[in-house]
């Protein structure tokens, strides 16, 4: 009877583990291809940044507005051509990412740079990112656009 316990246990051990297995490799996947495109972005490959995109993925971003709005990698490109024009030393340093559920990714992170006028921005960012297939299908990011009046 002993035997037959610890025979049902360690099969359930191994059934549980092998369940969960693929989220977590999943969650892994997931994990460098966020770090890769982060990489992309802080060296402006803008191009290779977008390849990690589907062909047409869905946005949320203070820059567009309240709404959800559909890009395709050339917009995308065009977007961080022109952001790297006003700000040539624009960089991404993340703080953390968390895996979320097998498709989402949701990454914390500080954005800085510099303006040829010398001014300077130092922005916390949270991207909740969607990957499907390898590609990033939802890229919906959120930070503070309020500017303070000045005095």
């Amino acid at each position: 009877m002993k035997t037959l316990i610890a025979a049902f246990l360690l099969t359930a051990t191994l059934f549980s583990c092998d369940h969960q297995a693929p989220s977590a490799q999943k969650n892994s996947e997931n994990e460098k291809i966020i770090r890769k495109y982060f990489a992309h972005f802080n060296k402006h490959e803008w191009k290779e940044m977008a390849d990690m995109y589907a062909t047409v993925s869905e946005f949320k971003d203070p820059t567009f507005g309240n709404e959800t709005v559909k890009q395709n990698r050339e917009q995308i490109i065009e977007k961080y051509s022109g952001l790297s024009e006003i700000f040539p030393n624009v960089q991404d340093k993340i703080i953390r990412i968390y895996p979320s559920g097998e498709n989402h990714i949701i990454v914390e992170f500080i954005s800085t740079g510099t303006a040829p006028d010398g001014s300077t921005f130092e922005l916390p960012i949270c991207t909740i990112f969607t990957i499907e297939n390898g590609f990033i299908t939802k890229d919906f990011t959120y930070y503070d656009n309020f500017e303070e009046p000045n005095e």
